[in-house]
């Protein structure tokens, strides 16, 4: 067979748990946290929005994503991040995306050149990291380039100490903020580092920002909120998506803003071969966007659901309240281990710090960022949460 462009990928996280865990029964009954999928109940209003416009789906909606719902994707951005007036206008800075995966992956495809600085390009990426950014990279003929997101640097990759060669071929970078496993929120001065290193050496941020409206005090700052200072949107992309925040991970449903130049060149490809959002979800979407009361609602949730965490947890296995997302990074020595020993004594399914990120050193599994750690996903209501913690606490 041919080699593929993907043979050098870390194996995909979901395929590999089921291999670790499914040949075992479950210790009690089965309670799955791996998955980052929202369990609370989504705003009843979509469904009123999806009929209204059901007359909608004998159409070809959109590629960029219709009129209002671009309209109300802007005007939420300009609340969420108080940007000035007119920094992002519906036509020139906003394209609908059928979610954020599909949108982080295709970026690449429209962000990086055949070659930079005359040799093959390089995507940054944390280590831990959402497998879609690696995949991207490939696809795109990228090098994938994994950097340390450890807790002596907030988790979040050390852009600074980058020897200039490396810089000179980076075509992207890839940051999720809040972080995705380990709930660090990058700041303002971290944003601001990164846009004069992208401008410097002509790369473009891809911000995947799915997780800014879950958080548990203050609002992450965003990375258009960052470059509104510079009063431009220039090598910025932001992604967002209300699979997090309304709860509707199945409406597949996201946008992509920023650097109006970007955006055309993203437009460009997509109309070949993006996927586009049926017109009654794209004005529910819209609805989603403009209303709020359910987005705060969710997030006293998931804090309600820390706290619980944190008198269950106490200081053990390294429990620390994140920033933003709905996770637990917990370090339990070897997450491998731990995962196989809850799902065998205790039922419960969590993820292996491992499979979240990349083997530094070939057979040495330990040289991963990710191997002492859990991931917990705190997605289903409080009572089930309530119980798993307590079966994860005794177990381990």
């Amino acid at each position: 067979m041919i080699p593929g462009r993907y043979d050098h990928l870390p194996p995909y996280p979901f395929p590999r748990l089921r291999a670790l865990l499914d040949a075992h029964a479950p210790g009690e009954a089965p309670i799955n946290l791996s998955i980052g999928e929202p369990q609370h109940p989504f705003p009843s209003f979509v469904m009123d929005a999806i009929a209204a416009h059901s007359g909608e789906f004998g159409r070809y909606p959109p590629m960029e994503g219709t009129s209002a719902l671009r309209a109300s994707i802007a005007a939420w951005l300009a609340r969420r991040y108080g940007l000035p007036a007119g920094l992002i206008t519906p036509d020139r800075h906003v394209l609908a995306l059928n979610g954020t995966r599909e949108g982080l992956f295709n970026a690449a495809l429209a962000v990086v050149p055949v070659k930079k600085a005359g040799e093959r390009p390089a995507v940054l990426m944390p280590n831990p990291f959402y497998q879609c950014y690696a995949g991207a990279a490939a696809a795109a003929g990228a090098e994938p380039v994994y950097l340390p997101a450890l807790a002596e640097n907030r988790f979040l990759p050390d852009f600074k100490s980058l020897p200039v060669s490396l810089l000179e071929r980076t075509a992207a970078v890839y940051l999720c903020s809040p972080t995705n496993p380990q709930g660090t929120c990058a700041n303002n001065a971290d944003w601001a580092a990164l846009i004069a290193l992208a401008r410097a050496h002509d790369f473009a941020i891809l911000a995947d920002e799915c997780y800014a409206e879950i958080y548990c005090d203050s609002p992450p700052v965003g990375v258009l909120q960052a470059a509104a200072a510079t009063g431009s949107l220039s090598h910025v992309l932001a992604f967002h998506s209300l699979s997090k925040r309304s709860n509707l991970p199945g409406l597949r449903s996201g946008f992509v803003a920023g650097d109006p130049a970007l955006i055309a060149r993203y437009l460009a490809l997509r109309h070949y071969g993006g996927a586009v959002l049926a017109g009654p979800i794209q004005a529910a979407s819209a609805a989603a966007w403009a209303e709020e009361s359910h987005v705060e609602e969710n997030r006293a949730r998931y804090r309600a659901k820390f706290a619980r965490a944190g008198d269950i947890l106490g200081n053990r296995f390294g429990f620390y309240r994140p920033e933003g997302g709905f996770y637990l990074w917990l370090n339990v020595d070897n997450g491998e281990r731990a995962a196989l020993t809850l799902w065998r004594e205790a039922g419960l399914r969590v993820l292996p710090g491992r499979y979240l990120g990349h083997d530094a050193e070939p057979e040495n599994p330990a040289s991963n960022p990710g191997f002492p750690y859990i991931r917990v996903a705190l997605v289903a209501d409080e009572a089930t949460t309530e119980t798993a913690l307590r079966r994860l606490a005794a177990c381990l």
